[in-house]
């Protein structure tokens, strides 16, 4: 369900003053919820209301790793605070420890997310390691078990970017899916509401070759929290058709294929020696073939509206209307305030940390048609989308 316009702002206001500050009650919400794991399953999602993803909000507003613009991403904190400025949905990306439990990092490399360079205890750990054929160094979740795991602490990953998150440094441990499944369902019983996730299956091809297969155990927990079938708020993204594929014959819950750059190859695909690459599957027959086993795309916008050499916006591509023929809901990824991450047009000032015109972004987005948004800051998106919103008017 939906709040109406007037209510929806004084909501949003309240919740930008939070996320300024950090000091008012929902500060304190949000440090009580990252301790509190104490529900229990199988209880489903709670609240009332069982319709599917067509029924959400449009231009549907999802928090970026939680509200990764205010607080350590991937943390309860973040979650939290993204419900509480009015996410419609919530995404996590997963990755597996050494003894098979799911938890919600970006990478599995965690050097630059938890203090664990800080734990002496854990210094040999350290490793270079070919993750789909990149090299990269540092601690990676597979290497620990979760005891372990829940002696670090979370932190900024881009601190040079965004200085006050660190002021929110050590605050929260790394929460397990499953933990984040509670929270979901508690939230969604509290507030009478469904509360949603979006959940990545990140890496998923290198970590079945290590034993880890993601698909299985997440189809497991799914099954076990209520949140399985067609109508589950719920949606499982991943860069890998080969992933959403698997899932798909798990479990029946709305599926979305992330697209990255034109030129690149989906990692299965180069493991499988399969020759196409992003700028094949959003052709048409690209996108007929992502229908046949997903619900929705989540490309990047740089697919929608390329960049010129300049950093400007360009012309439009078809992929919205092409993927809209086909039956496909568009998710693309990420819209964010900075003036770091923003087309120049945008920018205000030279501090690339500075926020620039992220309203004026946003709408060129919307104009477009896109069905959702991911964003760092889901309070600036839930503002931009609400003109946009069926009965509310681009010029109220």
């Amino acid at each position: 369900m939906t709040q109406g316009g007037a209510a929806r702002r004084t909501v949003l206001g309240a919740a930008v003053l939070a996320a300024g500050t950090g000091i008012t009650g929902l500060a304190a919400g949000t440090a009580s919820a990252a301790t509190d794991a104490t529900d229990d399953g199988g209880h489903g999602e709670g609240g009332h209301g069982e319709g599917g993803y067509r029924d959400l909000p449009v231009p549907t507003v999802i928090g970026h790793r939680g509200s990764s613009g205010y607080r350590p991403e991937h943390t309860l904190g973040s979650y939290q605070l993204a419900l509480d400025l009015g996410a419609d949905v919530i995404e996590q990306d997963l990755v597996p420890t050494k003894d098979g439990h799911l938890v919600c990092r970006h990478e599995n490399e965690i050097g630059g997310t938890t203090d664990v360079g800080d734990h002496p205890e854990f210094a040999a750990r350290r490793t270079t390691k070919t993750v789909d054929g990149v090299s990269v160094t540092g601690w990676f979740t597979e290497d620990f078990t979760l005891a372990e795991l829940k002696t670090l602490r979370a932190k900024e990953r881009i601190p040079a970017v965004r200085q006050r998150n660190t002021l929110y440094d050590g605050r929260w441990a790394v929460p397990t899916f499953e933990e984040v499944l509670r929270w979901a369902n508690r939230e969604s019983r509290q507030r009478d509401k469904r509360v949603w996730l979006h959940v990545e299956t990140k890496h998923p091809t290198y970590f079945r070759g290590l034993g880890l297969g993601l698909e299985e155990p997440l189809a497991k927990l799914l099954r076990r929290y209520g949140r399985d079938g067609r109508d589950a708020a719920v949606f499982l993204q991943s860069f890998e058709p080969s992933s959403l594929q698997r899932l798909s014959r798990l479990v029946s819950a709305p599926r979305v294929a992330l697209l990255g750059a034109a030129n690149t190859r989906p990692w299965d695909f180069e493991v499988a020696k399969d020759p196409r690459t992003v700028a094949d599957l959003v052709k048409p027959e690209g996108l007929r073939w992502i229908a046949g086993f997903a619900q929705g795309i989540g490309p990047t916008l740089d697919l929608i509206v390329p960049r010129t050499a300049d950093g400007r916006l360009g012309e439009p591509t078809t992929l919205v209307k092409d993927a809209h023929a086909r039956g496909l809901v568009l998710h693309p990824y990420t819209a964010r305030n900075e003036n770091s991450f923003l087309p120049a047009e945008f920018r205000k000032g030279t501090d690339p940390a500075a926020y620039g015109d992220a309203f004026g972004a946003f709408k060129r987005y919307f104009e477009l048609g896109v069905d959702g948004i991911f964003t760092d800051n889901p309070d600036t998106g839930l503002l931009a989308a609400e003109a946009f919103r069926p009965g509310r008017g681009v010029n109220r």
